[in-house]
């Protein structure tokens, strides 16, 4: 495993319980507003942190950590997923799983060994925009397989998407609904403008409704309140994580 960062204690991240976080170095995505810009390349960055440190510490939390969330980059592309996960498993944890989704025949074994407890799933885009976001040559057919998978583990789960308004409008939150499912949970995710893989800002008119202090805070917004209602009419659980 290629891990690029350890978090010992979180109260935020595994929804009830406090858990150790791991992140995997690499990903095959290169969304402009990344928050963990330093965990996209898999190669030339600083030493890795050794698997054996990791367990040496889970060790000696056994009974009092209950969970670990394995984030990333993108964990799915790790070869030893499996055997590193399984492992974690036999130590007694509860495992959280976060991924973009790009590799569901992955999720698919994952889940047949039963290794994860709660699964987080990124929808990048509407479909037709996933190239653009992610400024990858993904096949977008495989987020929904990946979405079912998810679904039909008989797990917990959350779906997210960030609401990046360079290039998103509501007609693009919009289509992301036609995704959902009853028994969903969904998050609209604020985009965070500091520390990304690149730099990107909010546009003029942005800035300007900033200054006006109009809807800094995506709750905020009346059209997050007709998303919420949408989902409730429809079984889904949506919420909005604003700054």
């Amino acid at each position: 495993m290629k891990i690029g960062g350890f978090q010992k204690f979180s109260l935020l991240d595994y929804p009830g319980k406090l858990a150790a976080l791991i992140f995997t170095q690499g990903c095959n995505f290169r969304c402009p507003y990344c928050h963990n810009p330093q965990l996209v390349e898999s190669e030339g960055r600083e030493p890795e942190i050794s698997e054996e440190s990791i367990f040496e510490f889970l060790e000696t939390r056994k009974g009092k950590l209950t969970a670990v969330s394995i984030s990333g980059g993108e964990p799915t592309l790790q070869e030893d997923i499996i055997p590193f996960l399984q492992r974690i498993k036999n130590l007694g944890f509860a495992i959280k799983l976060d991924t973009n989704g790009s590799k569901p025949d992955v999720l698919a074994e994952i889940d047949k060994h039963g290794l994860v407890d709660y699964w987080a799933m990124d929808i990048k885009a509407p479909l037709p925009l996933y190239k653009t976001i992610t400024r990858s040559e993904i096949d977008e057919e495989l987020i929904p397989l990946s979405m079912d998978i998810i679904r039909n583990s008989g797990k917990p789960f959350e779906f997210r998407t960030t609401f990046f308004e360079l290039i998103f409008n509501w007609k693009d939150i919009r289509d992301i609904q036609s995704l959902l499912k009853p028994g969903d949970k969904f998050f609209l995710q604020q985009c965070k403008y500091n520390d990304t893989l690149e730099e990107v800002r909010r546009s003029d008119l942005m800035e300007i409704r900033l200054a006006e202090n109009t809807y800094i805070h995506l709750v905020e917004h009346p059209a997050c309140q007709g998303l919420i209602d949408w989902g409730k009419a429809r079984q889904i659980e949506i919420d909005i994580r604003s700054l």
